[in-house]
């Protein structure tokens, strides 16, 4: 293990430059505006996510939008404001509400009164599907029935059938740790990744619903359903360069769901293909300090791999006897 622990942290960035959570180029503008109190940046990227119909990007800037308001809260509501009706502005203040629903005790019924700010955010642009992720987000706080659920779920699929958040959304609620099974989770993630255009991170899917069964003491899932699971989302990280941050957080899930499979090779070859960018999820499921989670569990997959290394001896001691 002293061998070989060092050699393999060859393609493992030192800990001291992984992130957690690093806004893409796009992204990182805004919010350095936001945190001087201007919102315009932050306001014009979402519109061009919106004209542009990039509905993935505008749901993930939507959710970094959001969290950032929460702790400074003074550059969004001089965007509310400036322009109370404005889309991008209706869809960041439904993901606050929903957000800040979700961490109240009360949280059913807080969320039933932020259903009307749902509403108005789908009304503002009939063509964006983020509001109906929300939606589905917002099902599942307020113990929804499965009848609501697949109405939410129909209008998301038919703003856009490969929303890869619409979905991700879908799969917690169908979840047994809420209101499915195991079985229903696997069965709706399968049937989504077969059908997902090539390169989609949907085909990651079955790989958070083996996390779902992971982190729930309850049921059983068949290993080679789990092991197909893992397979397949490795194979969507190889359609990505190494250190790409588009596929991070999938690659953060996928790495916690090989180590929890004990395939320590392919933990620490998807350790490798994440770089620096580690993601809040699913670290912060496990610890209070996902960076921390992130980096020990780094540690221990490579000396995990270490100690199945074979002991070779050092080039040119092979023969020790004829020295």
């Amino acid at each position: 293990m002293i061998r070989h622990t060092p050699r393999l942290a060859a393609g493992l960035p030192p800990d001291e430059e992984v992130l957690l959570d690093v806004p893409d180029e796009r992204l990182a503008p805004a919010l350095v505006a936001a945190g001087r109190g201007d919102h315009g940046p932050a306001a014009k990227l979402l519109a061009t996510t919106r004209d542009a119909a990039e509905w993935e990007n505008r749901d993930r800037y939507t959710t970094r939008l959001a969290a950032f308001a929460r702790s400074r809260p003074e550059w969004f509501d001089a965007w509310l404001a400036a322009s109370p009706h404005d889309p991008d502005a209706l869809l960041v203040k439904a993901e606050l509400a929903v957000v800040r629903g979700w961490e109240s005790p009360a949280r059913a019924e807080l969320l039933r009164e932020v259903s009307p700010l749902l509403t108005a955010a789908a009304e503002a642009d009939p063509r964006d599907p983020v509001p109906w992720r929300i939606a589905l987000d917002h099902a599942r706080g307020t113990h929804a029935t499965h009848t609501v659920f697949e109405q939410l779920w129909e209008e998301a699929v038919r703003r856009s059938s490969y929303h890869y958040g619409c979905h991700a959304s879908a799969l917690q609620y169908l979840s047994a740790a809420w209101y499915g099974s195991h079985r229903e989770c696997f069965d709706f993630a399968e049937r989504a990744a077969s059908d997902a255009l090539p390169g989609s991170l949907i085909q990651v899917l079955p790989a958070r619903a083996a996390f779902a069964y992971l982190t729930s003491p309850t049921g059983s899932v068949p290993r080679e359903r789990l092991d197909a699971a893992a397979d397949l989302a490795i194979g969507l990280s190889s359609e990505y360069a190494a250190g790409d941050p588009w596929p991070a957080e999938v690659r953060n899930l996928l790495a916690y769901v090989l180590v929890r499979l004990e395939r320590w090779d392919d933990a620490l070859e998807q350790l490798r293909l994440i770089g620096p960018y580690a993601t809040s999820f699913p670290w912060d499921r496990m610890a209070d300090d996902p960076l921390g989670q992130f980096l020990e569990l780094r540690d221990g997959v490579r000396i995990e791999v270490a100690s199945m290394t074979p002991l070779r001896p050092p080039r040119g001691r092979e023969r020790s006897g004829e020295h």
